[in-house]
C-alpha cells in the first residue's frame, strides 16, 4: 500500500465534513472501534517525546510491510495518531522514508489545533519515519 493512496482516501472520506470540528469529531468518532495499545505495549520505550499529551507508538515490519499502532490520552490526539498510522500501515520501508508529506496537514486537521498540539503530532509523525529508516537497507 502507498502512503499516497491511503491518503486520498481519506481525504475522500473527510471532504463531506465542512466544519472542522466535525472532521475532528468523525475522526474521533471512527478510532471508538479500534482498540487501545495493551499494558505491555504502554512503555517508555513506545513513549513519543515532544507531546502534551501521553503518546505511544509501536511499528513493526513484517514481510517488506509495516504495521503501526498508537495510543494517546486524550481523543482528539489519539484519533489524529491512528489517521497517521492508518496511512503508513502496509507501506513498504522505501515508500516511507521517501515520503516527504504531513498527511495531517494534507486533510486540513492540523489548522485549529494549538501549536504544542501540532508539534507533538510532528513528533509522532517523525518517529514513523524514524522507525522505517531505522530498518532501511544501508546505501552504498
Amino acid at each position: 500500500m502507498n502512503p499516497g493512496d491511503t491518503l486520498t482516501r481519506l481525504a475522500a472520506d473527510l471532504a463531506a465534513f465542512e466544519d472542522p470540528q466535525e472532521r475532528l469529531a468523525f475522526v474521533v468518532d471512527r478510532v471508538r472501534r479500534v482498540p487501545p495499545l495493551s499494558a505491555a505495549e504502554r512503555i517508555d520505550a513506545h513513549r513519543v517525546p515532544g507531546c502534551i499529551s501521553i503518546v505511544w507508538l509501536t511499528g513493526r515490519e513484517e514481510g517488506g510491510r509495516w504495521t503501526f499502532r498508537a495510543d494517546a490520552d486524550s481523543p482528539v490526539v489519539r484519533g489524529l495518531l491512528l489517521l497517521l498510522c492508518e496511512v503508513y500501515t502496509g507501506a513498504e520501508t522505501a515508500a516511507i522514508t521517501a515520503c516527504a508529506r504531513d498527511p495531517l496537514a494534507e486533510l486540513g486537521l492540523l489548522r485549529d489545533l494549538s501549536p504544542t498540539r501540532r508539534n507533538g503530532l510532528a513528533s509522532a509523525l517523525a518517529r514513523i519515519r524514524a522507525l522505517a529508516a531505522a530498518e532501511a537497507p544501508a546505501r552504498p
